[in-house]
């Protein structure tokens, strides 16, 4: 489901389906959307960038944020940003990719976030599920990232799988050495991750996960954490929310989510999305907001 009412003849308001034909603009009549982790860089998108960014703004997504994964393909990440107003990007090694990308210091992240269309450093972390880095390794450029954050007063953007334990006493060690902000990008954690989050003042940021059936214990977490700590998002081309699950997912997506988590919270879909993108704006404070 869209997370977008439309009044009936009869007065009553029905929910419209994302791709609905319809002749009014869910990005003008309802609080826009926000997709806080995509990757619009990557080549399943490439044949037809324009069309889903187009497809987005008309499902009401003001604003998307592609995520950066390796230095070396940064440059492509930030190209998308600088070629759409309303997308912007991070950059970031993701935890797979340590190995390869093992940073000494936070210099090479620093220097490329000072570009203005950079809003976020990430997403790194630890990922134990797969381990195509070593843990050390990750732990490594996990700190150098945090450090890059907090220099820049940008949100980190984490990654956890599996990694609970080590997740937090890094996130708890780095925060007792000196504040900074960021998030838990596509939840699937613990209650335990979830309240060590919040409690260091991260937020939580919530995928097309949160929408399959057997995704119950997802959703049994995330009704205890508060509405101002909560983003959304897709990680397309990845994880398409139901019932667009197994295909490539996309940013006009989110509304999906969107609409399920807005279940969950027990509010309207549009009191979930305008108090995500106001999360959003609060913790992203280098994006601006459309104009």
């Amino acid at each position: 489901m869209d997370a977008r009412h439309k009044a009936g003849h009869d007065g009553k308001v029905a929910l419209n389906l994302v791709g609905d034909d319809r002749n009014d603009n869910p990005r003008y009549l309802h609080p826009m959307l926000v997709d806080s982790h995509c990757h619009l860089d990557f080549p399943e998108f490439a044949p037809e960038l324009d069309a889903v960014v187009a497809r987005a703004r008309a499902a009401g997504i003001g604003t998307c944020v592609t995520i950066g994964t390796t230095l070396a393909k940064f440059p492509n990440v930030r190209a998308v940003a600088e070629r759409f107003a309303d997308v912007w990007c991070s950059v970031g090694i993701h935890p797979h990719e340590a190995e390869k990308e093992l940073l000494d210091s936070p210099q090479l992240l620093l220097d490329a976030a000072r570009h203005p269309k950079v809003v976020g450093i990430g997403e790194t972390g630890l990922d134990y599920y797969y381990e195509h880095s070593p843990r050390p390794q990750q732990i490594a450029n996990f700190r150098h990232h945090i450090a890059a954050a907090r220099e820049l007063k940008l949100p980190v953007i984490v990654h956890t799988r599996d990694a609970d334990d080590d997740t937090i006493d890094v996130l708890q060690s780095e925060m007792a050495a000196a504040p900074f902000t960021g998030l838990i990008h596509c939840f699937t954690g613990t209650q335990r991750l979830a309240d060590a989050s919040l409690e260091l003042g991260l937020s939580i940021s919530v995928s097309g996960i949160a929408t399959f059936k057997k995704s119950d214990a997802i959703r049994d977490v995330l009704k205890t954490v508060p509405l101002d700590r909560l983003l959304v998002e897709t990680d397309a081309p990845y994880l398409a929310p139901t019932p667009y699950r197994g295909k490539r997912n996309e940013p006009a997506f989110v509304a999906n989510t969107a609409a399920v988590l807005a279940e969950v919270k027990g509010v309207t879909p549009d009191a979930l999305a305008a108090q995500t993108t106001e999360n959003f704006f609060r913790l992203f404070t280098k994006a601006e907001r459309p104009k």
